[in-house]
């Protein structure tokens, strides 16, 4: 893929991001529990092929990462722990896989760019995200540490929030308003622990996901 043509895949996805910015939230879900079985769906792999969820829990516990959308922050502050967290994963047998909302194209310039240290899936629909339950924050978790109007929703206040970040080099892309989430599931495919932000950077304590793991090997 060119340049160009990974230009035209952010361009379409910010003009995603503004139709809905402008909607504002509305998809409300219900989300998968601890104790409840993981849904299993077939994504894109990074080498362009199809593969299964449940094909990473299958051996070891996976902690099924949804991501907000690519041109968050809080994706970036996320991997930064990740890479603190990683070798301690590894430690313990927890294979973390992130489900990026977007083309493979996007996840994977996404991925080399950040550094990402794992695996990555590409899910443009977001259908995994609406597959565990996941709904749409509120404009209050969003838009909680941002000027008053911006809660407007306005046109203009869209582009330039836009122009801002494409000015920062990343675009913001998708969908603003989809909640972000973490699932610890085990070789049984029962989630053993359901972790939902209550906002954009509300990160997990990794231990949460290293002793889950353990005794979910033991």
């Amino acid at each position: 893929m060119t340049d160009r043509d990974l230009a035209a895949l952010v361009l379409s996805a910010e003009r995603r991001w503004m139709g809905n910015w402008l909607e504002g939230p509305t998809l409300e879900g219900e989300p998968v529990r601890r104790g409840q079985p993981a849904p299993d769906l077939e994504l894109t792999s990074e080498d362009g092929s199809r593969t299964t969820l449940s094909s990473h829990w299958a051996e070891r516990p996976a902690l099924v990462m949804l991501w907000r959308h690519l041109g968050c922050g809080c994706g970036i502050e996320r991997i930064e722990h990740l890479q603190d967290e990683k070798d301690d994963y590894d430690a313990v047998g927890l294979e973390p896989v992130v489900v990026a909302p977007g083309e493979i194209e996007r996840v994977l310039a996404y991925k080399e760019r950040y550094k990402l240290p794992v695996t990555v899936l590409a899910d443009p629909e977001y259908t995994t995200h609406k597959a565990f339950g996941l709904s749409h924050w509120s404009k209050e978790q969003v838009l909680y540490d941002a000027p008053e109007e911006y809660c407007t929703l306005s046109e203009e206040v869209g582009k330039s929030f836009q122009e801002e970040r494409r000015a920062q080099g990343r675009p913001l892309v998708d969908d603003p308003w989809m909640q972000s989430g973490e699932f610890l599931v085990g070789t049984d495919g029962i989630v053993k622990v359901a972790y939902l932000y209550n906002y954009c950077a509300d990160y997990p304590d990794p231990r949460i996901f290293i002793t889950a793991a353990r005794l979910a090997s033991s």
